[in-house]
């Protein structure tokens, strides 16, 4: 294939390909996840809350601490505790 500008065809087509293949397997994922999130609203598990805890999980715990300090003060101000 031809360059054009300092760029290979073929490079460019194996990237954008190499692309298309994990965009694939992502949409698979996420197929995947909206299953197990479906079969825990089947066992009467709150969806919301779920997302929520997995947030949380994925923060750091300092983050997490940060988070949770300004929400109760937020919390407070607003006569919510």
């Amino acid at each position: 294939m031809a360059d054009v500008g300092g760029v290979t065809g073929d490079q460019l087509r194996s990237l954008i390909e190499r692309i298309e293949r994990l965009e694939e397997e992502k949409a698979a994922l996420a197929e995947d996840i909206r299953e197990v999130y479906a079969e825990a609203k089947g066992n009467g598990f709150d969806i919301k809350v779920m997302r929520q805890i997995v947030r949380l999980r994925k923060m750091d715990s300092n983050d997490r601490s940060e988070l949770e300090a300004i929400l109760e003060t937020y919390k407070a101000a607003l006569g919510m505790m």
